[in-house]
C-alpha cells in the first residue's frame, strides 16, 4: 500500500529526531612511538621488496578493517530494523530500545545516513522481524567455533551456514556442545603508544575493566577486557580520557575458556572456514578457540 503524505512527513520527521541523539565520542589523536638514539645522519635504505611487502601488508590490513566495517555496519541495519519493529515506532524519544541502538551506532562510528536509510526500511510494511540465532560447529582439530547469525529468513540462514562449513570440512554441532567452552566478554581496543599502560589501566580498572593487555594484531595499542554489563560505561570513560577507541575491533564478543592448539594445515583451514562464513550476509560475527 501507498504511504499518504502525512505518513512520509511523519517518517521524515521522526528520522530528523533520531538523527538529534547520534552523537560521536571524542577520538584523540593517535600517539606514535619514534626510535631514540638515531644519527641523524644516518639513512636506512629498505630494498624495493621490502618496500613491496610492506605495502602489500597495508594493503591487506586495509582490506580485512574495510571488511570488518562493512559486516559491522551490515548488523547495526538489522539491530535497527529490529529496535523499530519491536521497540514501537521509528521515534527514539519514545523507543527506548531504538535509542539504546542508536547509542551504540554512534559510539561505534556508524554513517548517519545508514542509520535513516534503515529507519526508513523499517516502517516498510513488507520488511520481515529479523532473528538472532547462534550456531555451533567444529572446524580441523576440533577447533570450536561459534555463529552468530541476525535474519530475516530462518531456512535460508540455517541452509547457508550449514553449506560453508561442510564445504569447509567443518561439520555442525549440537546446540550447547560448543557453547559451553566461550564466554561473553566485552572487548575494548585502543589505538595508543605502549607508554599509555599505567594511565589505561588507571582509567579501565575505575571503570569496571577486568583486564588489560597489549594488543595481539602487530598494532600499538591495549585490550581491555570488560564483563557485559561494564562494556558501555568503560567505553565512555576511556574516551572521556582522551584515548582513540578502534570501531573494527570493539564490540561484546564470545571469548573461549580455553584455545585449542592445532597445526599449521589446520590453523589455514579454519581461517579459510572463518573468511567463508563472514562473507555470507546472514553472518555477523564467527569466534573460534
Amino acid at each position: 500500500p501507498r504511504c499518504s503524505h502525512a505518513d512520509m512527513s511523519a517518517c521524515s520527521s521522526f528520522t530528523s529526531r533520531a538523527s538529534l541523539v547520534l552523537t560521536r565520542v571524542p577520538n584523540a589523536p593517535v600517539r606514535k612511538a619514534t626510535a631514540q638514539g638515531t644519527p641523524s645522519s644516518r639513512r636506512n635504505v629498505i630494498s624495493p621488496t621490502c618496500m613491496g611487502r610492506k605495502a602489500a601488508k597495508v594493503a591487506k590490513t586495509k582490506q580485512a578493517g574495510e571488511a570488518k566495517r562493512t559486516k559491522l555496519y551490515g548488523k547495526y541495519g538489522k539491530l535497527i530494523v529490529t529496535a523499530v519493529k519491536q521497540g514501537g515506532g521509528a521515534d527514539p524519544v519514545s523507543n527506548m530500545q531504538l535509542a539504546k541502538v542508536l547509542g551504540d551506532a554512534s559510539r561505534l562510528s556508524v554513517p548517519r545516513e545508514l542509520i535513516e536509510r534503515n529507519i526508513k526500511r523499517a516502517t516498510d510494511t513488507t520488511q520481515l522481524d529479523f532473528m538472532e540465532l547462534t550456531y555451533e560447529a567444529y572446524g580441523a582439530g576440533g577447533v570450536g567455533i561459534i555463529i552468530e547469525v541476525l535474519t530475516d529468513n530462518v531456512n535460508r540462514a540455517a541452509a547457508e551456514t550449514r553449506s560453508i562449513v561442510n564445504k569447509a570440512g567443518g561439520k555442525m554441532a549440537e546446540a550447547g556442545s560448543v557453547l559451553f567452552n566461550f564466554e561473553r566478554k566485552g572487548i575494548i581496543v585502543l589505538d595508543c603508544s605502549a607508554d599509555k599502560e599505567d594511565e589505561v589501566f588507571e582509567v579501565a580498572a575505575d571503570a569496571g575493566g577486568d583486564d588489560i593487555i597489549p594488543r595481539d594484531d602487530g598494532e600499538e595499542g591495549f585490550t581491555v577486557i570488560t564483563e557485559v554489563a561494564d562494556f558501555i560505561g568503560c567505553q565512555r570513560a576511556l574516551a572521556d580520557a582522551g584515548f582513540t577507541i578502534n570501531p573494527d575491533e570493539t564490540a561484546l564478543k564470545m571469548v573461549p575458556l580455553a584455545d585449542v592448539e592445532v597445526d599449521d594445515d589446520a590453523a589455514d583451514l579454519n581461517d579459510a572456514l572463518v573468511e567463508k562464513l563472514l562473507e555470507c550476509e546472514e553472518v555477523d560475527a564467527v569466534f573460534t578457540q
